[in-house]
């Protein structure tokens, strides 16, 4: 199939491609015909594991030339031939960004890093020294120019990651997941930035994102992968009116009716009067049995912290912290890139000491408990789920996961096959997605059971599928008396799951209250459906189709 502007010069033509991975038994692609002209933002969807990735690597060159694979048909990347050119031949033309962008840094500070690839193509120190400002101004690093890449939160390191290819002025850049790590306002920032260089500059960009609600409206058009090796290629409302994944906004259009289906909360408020009038007349969501669980009165507490100080040399990361999380709630902490969540993390896991105030779990302080107690009081499933895994399998790893955590052989299997079905057991877990690694380190952890446990990004690199998956076992954790902290920038799995919000900023604690009273009023933190149907206090659509379901049976009876 090809797209809108097919009739154009294609800067990217893929022909009868297909690719096969020796240990699959289906080929990843097969039969794909598409054509990308120049300057236009293309988003690749598709649930994990149905060959987004292996489609943006082909565009580089990185399939099959460093991957492994068979690859049949062609790719043709501004006029040469990925089949003759490997991607230090294709550097000039195509920036790659991939999930991890740490795996890609090749040097220890934030400029170093944005210079590196000019430096490689031999680009004048003058005009080096002029697009580094450009990029720093660009994506909001100025402050953290002279940073060590290791001292960055996981949101700068992936801006940093984007603006490294950008200095170099490709022609076409390709992102896989570029706002995993990064707070919504500086998403908003990086995809207006991208728009800003398609529309100005012409740059063509292919993106694959699980979070559709941030990139659906800057979308030009939309590649589905339904997992059978095809992509189905066309304009975002006529693609997405007929996907199994689709953002929020489009989830609330199918419950409210709406053909064709908004994209943009814009779109969706110009549609949604008549269904705010009903909801209105039909109360609260509390009112209605389908709003956030009250913070359960009584329950113990888990972890606590007072007047909290962290401070990696003069960077103060967290000044006079205060807040508890007990048994039964789920807590989400919120704030921008930088703002000291992955540090109070830590901090309660015992990896970083405090410098001023206390941090207690399980009535003890974690930087001094033996590991071995540790492990029965709190988890952590780190951004990076990597450094959680060691096996060369991920049989191996459920297996060792549940001798290390005393529990019954199969129970970190069965947790990962319940997030993440249909992994081979053979698999080593480096040859899976970032959301299937991130999944099998969530259930290393899970299968422990701790009282606490701590996320920290869990649904980077997760489709909608598999968050929900996630959602129910959050929940099924907290009716378990289990207490939960998740740090995310992700606002509508907050929105489904959190009874309690804490905002951070500057390291220190601006908000903590019930997920609707934070959220609702935030233009940063709301999500979509909140935005759609201001200021009724609604979160999600599931609440929205609870409420008319409820509705419509009682004026039927």
């Amino acid at each position: 199939m090809t797209g809108p502007n097919a009739d154009t010069t294609a800067m990217i033509s893929m022909r009868g491609l297909g690719v096969r991975f020796a240990e699959m038994a289906a080929p990843v692609l097969a039969g794909v015909d598409v054509e990308i002209p120049e300057g236009e933002l293309v988003l690749v969807v598709g649930r994990t594991g149905t060959g987004k990735t292996t489609l943006l690597r082909t565009i580089n060159g990185l399939v099959p030339h460093f991957s492994g694979g068979t690859v049949s048909g062609r790719v043709v990347v501004a006029g040469r031939d990925t089949r003759t050119h490997p991607p230090r031949e294709l550097a000039d033309v195509v920036g790659f960004v991939g999930q991890d962008p740490v795996s890609g840094f090749v040097t220890d500070h934030v400029e170093d890093e944005l210079a590196y690839a000019m430096e490689s193509l031999g680009v004048p120190a003058d005009v080096m020294r002029r697009r580094v400002e450009e990029t720093l101004d660009l994506l909001g690093l100025v402050d953290v120019r002279d940073r060590p890449l290791a001292d960055l939160s996981g949101g700068q390191q992936q801006r940093v990651a984007i603006g490294s290819v950008l200095t170099a002025h490709p022609r076409i850049l390709v992102l896989d997941e570029p706002t995993s790590a990064l707070d919504p306002l500086a998403a908003e920032e990086v995809l207006a930035t991208l728009q800003r260089l398609v529309h100005d500059l012409g740059l063509t960009v292919v993106l694959a994102e699980h979070r559709l609600e941030r990139v659906v409206q800057y979308a030009d058009r939309v590649l589905l992968l339904p997992g059978d090796g095809r992509v189905v290629d066309g304009v975002p409302s006529e693609v997405l009116s007929r996907s199994p994944i689709v953002p929020p906004v489009v989830e609330l259009a199918r419950v409210a009716g709406w053909d064709p289906p908004p994209l943009s909360v814009r779109d969706a408020r110009r549609r949604a009067p008549a269904l705010r009038r009903r909801l209105a007349a039909l109360g609260s969501p509390a009112a209605q049995g389908s709003g956030p669980e009250a913070r359960r009165t009584g329950a113990a507490v888990l972890a606590r912290t007072a007047h909290l100080a962290v401070s990696y040399g003069r960077v103060t990361a967290l000044a006079g912290v205060s807040v508890s999380v007990s048994a039964g709630e789920v807590v989400a902490l919120m704030g921008r890139n930088g703002a000291g969540k992955s540090t109070l993390l830590h901090t309660l896991v015992g990896l970083r000491a405090p410098s001023g105030g206390t941090v207690e779990v399980g009535g003890q302080q974690p930087a001094r408990m033996r590991p071995v107690d540790l492990v029965r009081s709190v988890g952590l499933v780190p951004q990076v789920p990597t450094d959680l895994l060691y096996a060369s399998s991920v049989r191996e790893e459920c297996a060792t996961a549940d001798t290390d955590a005393r529990v019954e052989p199969g129970t970190t299997a069965a947790l990962f096959e319940r997030l993440c079905p249909a992994i081979p057991a053979g698999r080593h877990p480096r040859d899976l997605s970032e959301g299937q690694r991130l999944t099998l380190a969530l259930a290393v952890v899970l299968a422990a059971g701790p009282p606490l446990l701590l996320l920290d990004e869990p649904t980077r690199g997760l489709d909608y599928t598999a968050k929900r998956r996630l959602v129910e076992i959050l929940r099924d954790l907290a009716e378990g008396d289990h207490g939960i902290l998740l740090a995310t920038h992700d606002v509508e799995l907050v929105a489904e799951v959190a009874d309690r919000v804490l905002v951070l900023a500057d390291g220190e604690v601006v908000a903590d209250g019930p997920t609707a009273e934070v959220v609702v009023s935030s233009p940063a933190f709301a999500p979509q459906t909140a935005k759609v149907l201001a200021p009724e206090p609604w979160l999600t659509p599931g609440q929205v189709a609870a409420a008319l379901e409820t509705a419509e049976e009682a004026v039927s009876s």
